[in-house]
């Protein structure tokens, strides 16, 4: 389900307005994700860790209003739900587009995501399926790389209004923490530097817990 807003009454109007002519209108940062906690947690509930930040990242997207906007033609719709769209990889190097529905319930969400993942693992090509709506963030781990900042391929003359995450490498320091890198880009005509702290800020407080 989604709901139209009303442009006309929003405060950011202007800034919209602003920023949706622009030929990139996504902005991005990259912060460094305390993860050990979240880790620990991952390993006694013996699931993926993958499968688990994912849940986690579609729990603080779900949580907040503004990464649940999308751009249709002229007009921005809030969804009730953001799905993730996972890319999963293959033992022959390739990797395909996946579709993670989101619940709150973790258990039901690793269940349907093991699902996926094993499908996704057993087709060949980019896209084996279709997506129906842009209720979706993009969604992808670099686990080779430990980055500090991140680009993304697009298609200017594509509309694309969709958050961009990305998770690099965990590293292990002497101390016993562990830390990942997490790129986040979104686009500028929904949301502002203080919306992305929110998310950020929030992403941490449950990866804590």
């Amino acid at each position: 389900m989604k709901t139209l807003l009303d442009i006309e009454n929003w405060p950011r109007k202007e800034h919209f307005h602003f920023f949706r002519q622009f030929e990139e209108p996504f902005f991005g940062a990259t912060v460094q994700i305390d993860c050990t906690k979240a880790y620990e947690t991952a390993k006694a509930l013996k699931t993926s860790f993958f499968i688990y930040y994912l849940h986690k990242t579609l729990v603080a997207v779900n949580s907040i209003e503004s990464f649940r906007y999308r751009i249709s033609n002229d007009n921005v719709f809030v969804h009730d739900r953001i799905n993730g769209s996972a890319t999963i990889g293959r033992e022959n190097g390739t990797f395909g587009f996946s579709l993670m529905e989101y619940n709150p319930d973790f258990a039901i969400f690793n269940q349907t995501a093991v699902t996926e993942i094993e499908r996704i693992q057993n087709t060949t090509g980019l896209f084996t399926r279709t997506f129906e709506d842009d209720n979706v963030i993009h969604f992808s781990a670099i686990p080779w790389l430990n980055f500090t900042s991140l680009s993304h391929a697009r298609s200017y003359t594509f509309p694309d209004s969709c958050p961009k995450i990305s998770f690099g490498k965990m590293i292990l320091n002497e101390s016993g923490k562990r830390t990942m890198p997490m790129s986040v880009h979104v686009h500028h005509g929904l949301m502002d530097g203080a919306h992305l702290a929110q998310f950020t800020d929030y992403f941490q407080e449950i990866m804590n817990q």
